[in-house]
């Protein structure tokens, strides 16, 4: 595997990040990753220190396999990876360490967010890192609308009205499910809960595999029905396979 040093165009973006992820309050830098002619990976070398945040952004697409392993000098230098579509890491470094290997289940800019925790960062702390990162595998391309009709002004194939288990109350509800179709019936789905929170999942040869989500995806099959729970929140989706792949 070729790792050249990576090539990266920097840029300011202001977000106010989620309350309880550990990281201090700052404006994020953006800063896009380009692979070198062959390369599937690249090596970052940079410097941290107090509440800087940095997001290194690289175009992926769903179906493909995203690496990050990250060395710091500071022991409280971490990495959240962010799913495209999302503001809710699928992964966090601080309670989950630091290297990652998963399925990503969109298409579009992943975001690998480097930061320190939030204790390290007010002492204005610092850190020198090493950040490697790689995309394996090929892209699960979308049916195209020939084939499969687009709801107008959407990238979706087909949407519905799915039984759910809300996070947050625990009770039964009635979620949106869109669905983006794909080869080898393969998708992503995506689910809007009460909350108005949403969440994606990808399916590969018709089975649920991941999610855009921190939590365990588990997956329990009847009949016709995947039976999605993430984690100990017990958020629970209902997904025929008819919308998944059509029929």
């Amino acid at each position: 595997m070729s790792v050249p040093l990576v090539s990266v165009a920097a840029g300011l973006l202001v977000i106010s990040l989620q309350a309880g992820d550990g990281i201090a309050q700052s404006a994020i830098e953006s800063r896009r990753v380009t692979f070198g002619a062959g390369a599937d990976s690249s090596l970052v070398k940079g410097q941290l220190k107090g509440d800087q945040t940095i997001d290194y952004i690289l175009r992926a697409g769903a179906g493909q396999t995203l690496t990050v392993e990250l060395k710091g000098s500071n022991l409280q230098n971490y990495f959240n990876v962010l799913a495209a579509g999302t503001d809710t890491a699928l992964f966090i470094g601080s309670s989950a360490g630091n290297s990652f290997r998963g399925l990503l289940p969109s298409d579009g800019d992943v975001r690998v967010r480097v930061y320190l925790m939030r204790p390290a960062a007010r002492r204005h702390e610092s850190s020198s890192y090493s950040l490697r990162m790689g995309i394996d595998g090929a892209a699960l391309a979308p049916i195209s609308a020939s084939r499969d009709a687009l709801i107008p002004g959407t990238p979706y194939h087909a949407s519905a009205e799915l039984p759910c288990i809300s996070g947050s109350s625990g009770k039964a509800a009635s979620c949106k499910a869109s669905v983006i179709r794909r080869a080898n019936n393969s998708a992503t789905v995506v689910v809007t809960n009460p909350e108005g929170q949403k969440r994606q999942f990808l399916f590969v040869n018709g089975k649920a595999v991941a999610s855009d989500q921190p939590e365990k995806l588990m997956v329990q099959k009847r009949g016709d029905v995947s039976l999605l729970s993430l984690g100990e929140n017990f958020e629970r989706y209902e997904i025929v396979d008819a919308l998944v792949v059509g029929g």
